[in-house]
């Protein structure tokens, strides 16, 4: 067994609490389920938003989800410029028997691009 990663992105409407929480909620079950993620395989979630997005903890949404024994953290991204703005990404440390070209990443809402570094400097 491996200990993976799963990476995904999304933007957020406004910086606001409840388009926080939707976001990075929906963004982490289109994860979870593209890769059969099971709660006890899960090593750590780790959140991170751009500097515009500060009104609530994108973890907040994982506990909503019952991800609660795993450990989670959020951060800021770093400010690049040209990068893309309200921007909420999360990345899955998971141990699992999947390859690495089985793995599924997960970019929707305008951050598709993040994957072939059309953003500024931005290359995950």
């Amino acid at each position: 067994m491996w200990c993976r990663g799963i990476r995904g992105a999304t933007t957020v409407a406004a910086n606001a609490r409840e388009d926080i929480l939707l976001a990075a909620k929906e963004l982490l079950q289109e994860m979870v389920s593209a890769n059969g993620v099971e709660e006890d395989d899960v090593a750590c979630i780790l959140f991170t938003t751009t500097r515009d997005l500060n009104a609530e903890y994108p973890a907040v949404a994982a506990r909503g989800l019952g991800f609660n024994r795993i450990s989670l953290m959020c951060g800021h991204e770093m400010d690049v410029p040209g990068g893309l703005p309200m921007c909420l990404r999360i990345l899955i440390l998971f141990n699992t028997e999947k390859s690495l070209d089985e793995i599924v990443h997960v970019y929707i809402k305008g951050t598709e691009g993040l994957r072939s570094n059309t953003w500024g400097n931005d290359v995950n």
